[in-house]
């Protein structure tokens, strides 16, 4: 680490103390943990869920409408099957113009009592690990890359986001570098604030300006994806949900396929030289520091965090569904704004739209269940 980098780091570490006297720098926390744990996914075979979202709207007024995000991506990690659906509502599968991302959009008669759908997608997933050392030749088109450097209404990349960035990557000549000295810069600075609705806002600019670096993961990954933008390196959010436990035993990194009710999670992919769409997660080491052992965890040297942190740098584990990538969401039809990011469901009756951050009220519920072969 250069002399500049590390000055920087230990700066904007003692601004978030001054902030929140609860946050030290890495490397507080005396060392009396147990020995340390494993958390390694690597890539293996393909997993099979059937995910279902099951919506009631319990006091529809007038029009009702419903939009569920239906799983995108299509990738080395993640193939996207089958989704099925049934409601009393006209219910239509399609498409947010800009990003492609797919939704059911249900509209319900003004009369009907007790609207609801049902929605089922089929999904396989596995693990993710980069291989650092073999690079890859395979090329992508320069058009699509600048696409995924473009600013959005929540990820800027001008003003304090490109100050930031260029002070965190410092030092750092290759995307590889640049990345690395964003996620640990991230790790570093940022933390898991667990009084934070939903999965955050996103707002990187506001939390930025403001010095309030507690979040959850679509704060603390849009951060992450916000300074590679900033940097000139291709980046992108990823929205989904956890499925099933993590197989390394970590809790806060699991999902309970009974009821994934707040099992939403964010998760990040930047596109490196010679190694493609790279797996990023700071956002879950912070989790794991913050919430998988009674005490606040400050170092990434402790023996929980150690493996976690390096892991989730080019990889993750696939006990996870990615819905899809897309920002500035405009819902068809809808009379409420736009959306940052499209991970929950969203509904709107009587033209008021309902509080996704809150299922009890909102009356929604989803599930996962593994196919075995």
């Amino acid at each position: 680490m250069t002399p500049d980098r590390r000055t920087f780091l230990q700066h904007a570490a003692t601004s978030v103390a001054a902030a929140s006297p609860l946050f030290h720098a890495a490397g507080a926390l005396a060392q009396t943990s147990p020995a340390q744990r494993e958390f390694n996914p690597q890539p293996g075979p393909w997993r099979t869920f059937d995910v279902t979202t099951r919506v009631d709207i319990v006091k529809p007024q007038g029009l009702t409408q419903v939009w569920l995000p239906v799983p995108t991506v299509e990738s080395d990690w993640q193939v996207s099957l089958t989704s099925d659906f049934r409601s009393n509502g006209t219910a239509r599968l399609t498409e947010d113009r800009h990003y492609g991302a797919r939704m059911l959009h249900v509209a319900f008669a003004a009369g009907e009592p007790a609207p609801y759908v049902e929605l089922t997608s089929r999904v396989q997933t596995r693990n993710r690990a980069t291989d650092w050392v073999q690079k890859t030749t395979a090329a992508e088109d320069a058009a699509s890359l600048r696409f995924w450097t473009q600013p959005t209404e929540l990820l800027p990349t001008d003003g304090i986001v490109r100050e930031t960035a260029q002070k965190a990557t410092r030092g750092a000549r290759t995307d590889v570098q640049k990345a690395r000295q964003i996620y640990d810069w991230v790790v570093a600075n940022t933390y898991r604030e667990p009084k934070v609705r939903g999965c955050g806002e996103g707002d990187i600019k506001t939390m930025l300006e403001t010095g309030n670096l507690g979040g959850k993961c679509a704060d603390l990954n849009a951060i992450f994806v916000g300074l590679c933008r900033a940097s000139g390196i291709p980046a992108r959010d990823v929205y989904g949900i956890r499925l099933a436990p993590s197989a390394f035993g970590y809790k806060e990194l699991s999902g309970n396929p009974a009821s994934l009710k707040g099992a939403q999670h964010c998760r990040a992919e930047v596109h490196l030289a010679g190694h493609g769409w790279v797996a990023m997660d700071p956002a879950d080491v912070a989790k794991v520091m913050r919430l998988e052992t009674p005490e606040w965890i400050k170092t990434t040297q402790h023996p929980v965090v150690t493996p976690v942190n390096q892991a989730l740098f080019g990889g993750w584990e696939g006990n996870w569904m990615a819905w899809n990538m897309a920002h500035d969401v405009q819902l068809p039809q809808a009379q409420g704004p736009r959306l940052g990011f499209f991970m929950y469901p969203a509904a709107e009756t009587a033209g008021q739209r309902l509080d996704s951050y809150a299922p009890d009220d909102f009356k929604y519920q989803i599930t996962a269940r593994e196919i075995k072969a």
